[in-house]
C-alpha cells in the first residue's frame, strides 16, 4: 500500500513551516500567491490529501492542551506539569506533552504539529536556544491563528500573551538577606543557567540586594561539564567565601559537595542557598536550603488561566502576567 504524504513531509521538501504550508493550502491571505502556488503544485504532484480527522479537530474544540517543556528530567518542570495535569483533569481537558530539549527547531516543530492537530491552546516554557537566539516569531504565528498561549517561568517579554512567572529578583534578594542575617560577610554566586532569563533575573536580584548592604559579589558561570565540584572548590578557596548562592539547584547542590570536598563545615564555615526546591535539594548532605518557586502552583495557575479563556469565563481577556511569590525553605545548609 502506498504511504500517504503528510503535511510535515510537504513542509520539509519546500523548506517551509507546517503552519505556512497549511495556510497555503487554504489560500490564506497572509501567504503570498507565489508561496501558495508552490505549495499547491507540490501537493498535487505528491497526491496529498488532508487528514480528515485533523481537519475536523481543527474546526471544533478538542478539549486538549498542548504543553511544551524544555526538560522532563528537571524536577521543576515535572512539578509544573503535575499542576497543569491536575487542573486540566478537574475541567475535563487532556494534555499532550512535548519536550523541546532546549531546542529552537524542536519547539517550532511541536508548536506547528500540535496546532495543526487541533489543540485548543498551549502552555509552555521557552527553550534555552530560543531565548539565546531571541527569535520568537513562531509564537506570534500561533497567536495569529487565535490559539491562546500561556507562558510560564521562562517567557518572551515581546510576545503578547498570558504569562505566569515568579519574582526571581525578590527571591534572590531574600536569599541574600538570609545569608547576611546568618553572619555571612563574603558571598559568592554560582550558576549553570547564566544564559536563561531566569538566571539573569536572579543574578540582578542578588547584586541589587548586596549593593544595599554596600557589598559586591563574584559569579562563577558553569558550562555543562562533569567537574562542577572541582571548579566550585577552586572558586571558594580563591575568594575565601563564607556564603554561596546557587542560582539553580545543580549549582546549589554542587556547592555543598564542593564544601565537603574542601573539608568545610556546612553551614558553620560556608552557608549555601539554592533555587527550585527539587529532589536533589532534599538528598544533599546537609539538605539544601532553597528558594522555592512553588512549581506545582505555577502549573495549576497557568492551566486555570488558559482554561478560563477557552471556557469563556475569564474575568478579563487581555493578556495578563501573574506573579507567584517565592519562599525560602530552610534546611541544613544555612544557620537558622
Amino acid at each position: 500500500m502506498r504511504q500517504k504524504v503528510t503535511l510535515k513531509q510537504l513542509a520539509a521538501e519546500l523548506d517551509l513551516s507546517i503552519s505556512t504550508v497549511s495556510k497555503s493550502l487554504k489560500n490564506d491571505p497572509e501567504i503570498s500567491q507565489a508561496t501558495i502556488d508552490r505549495v499547491c503544485k507540490l501537493a498535487k504532484e505528491r497526491k496529498y490529501k488532508p487528514n480528515a480527522l485533523a481537519v475536523s479537530l481543527k474546526s471544533n474544540k478538542t478539549r486538549s492542551i498542548g504543553v511544551i517543556i524544555p526538560d522532563i528530567l528537571n524536577n521543576f518542570f515535572a512539578k509544573v506539569l503535575l499542576g497543569i495535569e491536575n487542573e486540566a483533569n478537574k475541567n475535563n481537558y487532556k494534555i499532550i506533552t512535548s519536550i523541546s530539549s532546549e531546542s529552537f527547531e524542536k519547539e517550532k516543530e511541536y508548536l506547528d504539529m500540535l496546532a495543526y492537530n487541533g489543540v485548543d491552546g498551549f502552555i509552555l516554557a521557552v527553550s534555552q536556544e530560543t531565548q539565546t537566539k531571541g527569535e520568537f516569531e513562531h509564537f506570534n504565528e500561533i497567536l495569529k491563528d487565535e490559539i491562546p498561549i500561556v507562558m510560564f517561568d521562562r517567557v518572551a517579554d515581546d510576545i503578547y500573551c498570558d504569562k505566569v512567572i515568579v519574582d526571581d529578583k525578590k527571591g534572590a534578594g531574600d536569599a541574600v538577606d538570609k545569608l547576611i542575617q546568618s553572619g555571612c560577610k563574603n558571598i559568592g554566586v554560582v550558576s549553570t543557567i547564566q544564559k536563561l532569563s531566569v538566571g539573569k533575573e536572579r543574578l540582578e536580584g542578588v547584586e541589587r540586594r548586596l549593593k544595599s548592604y554596600e557589598k559586591t559579589t563574584m559569579i562563577l558561570k558553569l558550562a555543562k561539564s562533569k567537574d562542577y565540584e572541582e571548579q566550585i572548590s577552586d572558586f571558594i578557596k580563591k575568594n575565601n567565601f563564607d556564603g554561596i548562592i546557587g542560582l539553580d539547584e545543580t549549582a546549589g547542590v554542587s556547592s555543598v559537595n564542593a564544601a565537603n570536598i574542601l573539608g568545610l563545615n556546612v553551614p558553620e564555615d560556608l552557608s549555601v542557598i539554592g533555587f527550585t526546591n527539587g529532589v536533589l535539594s532534599k538528598h544533599s548532605y546537609p539538605k539544601l536550603t532553597t528558594v522555592s518557586q512553588h512549581a506545582k502552583r505555577m502549573g495549576s495557575m497557568a492551566a486555570k488561566i488558559l482554561i478560563d479563556k477557552l471556557e469563556l469565563r475569564a474575568e478579563r481577556y487581555l493578556p495578563q502576567t501573574k506573579v507567584i511569590k517565592t519562599s525560602i525553605i530552610e534546611r541544613g545548609t544555612t544557620i537558622n
